[in-house]
């Protein structure tokens, strides 16, 4: 039985995939058994980056930029689709994932120069499409909050997700501009089982903290939707509805949900996860993941990714279209507005200080 590290999702720290040599803990029969295991510490490391927006072309995704403040999260949440980024830096999607974390000191100052530039053209930004923004090193760091800053400055519509009551912090920012039809957000719910969220996502606020966190949001008028991500049939599934009344008491006007998606490294982190904190039923959780998949554990085809295929998928589908009607969380998604973005005097003249230098 692999043993969980105090307040983490994965129980291992398998070697990155593009590294040539593999390495594996194993029990070699001298380890004190008895002996309590030293924390495990999480270490930010600053990264230079010339850049800040990243661009997508994916058909199956609801927009073309984004902004991502952190790379890893804290969160430790086990299906994680973001996890296998951490090989391209060398580094395990399992364990250092959640505990080796990268940040970008200069967030805000890159956003601005990417702002000004004389040729950009004003479309949504949507914040953490891959990290959460508002995970627990952002109470210090603010890297978000200075994102935010720049986007009210310039008039800048955005969308933000979340499963962070964190973001309650920004509702000085978030409120005004979601009134003003510049900002929206969406906060994560997987689970109203706070035993189940613990194990399943360990540094993520709780269940009843994110309904509050939408309740605040929806209160400063902010439009925000709740998002049902991911969906795990034999796990979680059976919650879709109590999930989306919740939310919908709660403030939210507009709902999604994704399939379980297990990638690259994510299947065997989420394998070893399951037979550790659900053992009763890991069999039949990955029994019905395969039926949404073809047959596989996943199928990345944009076409059907993130709902996936079959009688089991098709199941969810309905279900979540009949409690979306029923609950009212079927308002057409709120269109942000890109006609009020404007670079500020004050930005300008930055500008031209820095070019002239």
């Amino acid at each position: 039985m692999v043993e969980a590290a105090k307040g983490r999702g994965a129980r291992s720290n398998a070697t990155g995939r593009y590294e040539p040599e593999a390495v594996e803990a194993f029990d070699d029969g001298w380890t004190d058994q008895d002996a309590e295991a030293a924390p495990l510490r999480t270490t930010l490391t600053p990264e230079t980056a010339r850049t800040i927006v990243a661009r997508n072309t994916s058909p199956d995704i609801g927009f073309d930029r984004s902004i991502n403040p952190y790379k890893g999260c804290e969160h430790g949440c086990i299906y994680c689709y973001a996890r296998p980024s951490h090989a391209w830096m060398g580094l395990s999607p399992g364990l250092d994932f959640e505990s080796r974390l990268f940040f970008k000191p200069g967030a805000a100052g890159l956003l601005e120069q990417e702002l000004c530039k004389p040729r950009y053209v004003c479309k949504r930004i949507h914040i953490g499409g891959n990290t959460d923004p508002y995970q627990p090193v952002e109470r210090e760091l603010k890297s978000t909050r200075s994102i935010l800053e720049v986007l009210q400055r310039f008039n800048h519509p955005f969308s933000i997700i979340t499963k962070s009551v964190l973001i309650t912090r920004d509702v000085d920012i978030l409120g005004p501009m979601g009134r003003e039809g510049l900002a929206s957000a969406f906060v994560s719910i997987t689970t109203l089982d706070r035993k189940l969220a613990r194990a399943m996502e360990p540094r993520a606020s709780t269940p009843t903290k994110r309904l509050e966190a939408i309740a605040r949001l929806a209160d400063a008028g902010v439009p925000v939707g709740v998002g049902f991500a991911p969906v795990i049939p034999g796990l979680n599934d059976h919650e879709l509805e109590a999930i989306l009344e919740a939310a919908a008491k709660a403030g939210a006007t507009t709902a999604m949900y994704v399939t379980l998606r297990l990638p690259l490294e994510i299947k065997d982190l989420f394998r070893e996860w399951l037979a550790d904190a659900r053992p009763d039923r890991a069999a039949r959780v990955m029994s019905l993941v395969r039926q949404t998949r073809g047959g596989k554990d996943y199928d990345a085809d944009w076409s059907q990714r993130m709902k996936g295929t079959g009688p089991v998928a098709e199941l969810i589908g309905t279900r979540f279209r009949a409690a979306v009607k029923r609950y009212g969380l079927d308002a057409p998604r709120h269109l942000l507005d890109e006609t009020k973005f404007r670079v500020p005097a004050s930005a300008r003249k930055q500008m031209d200080l820095f070019d002239a230098a």
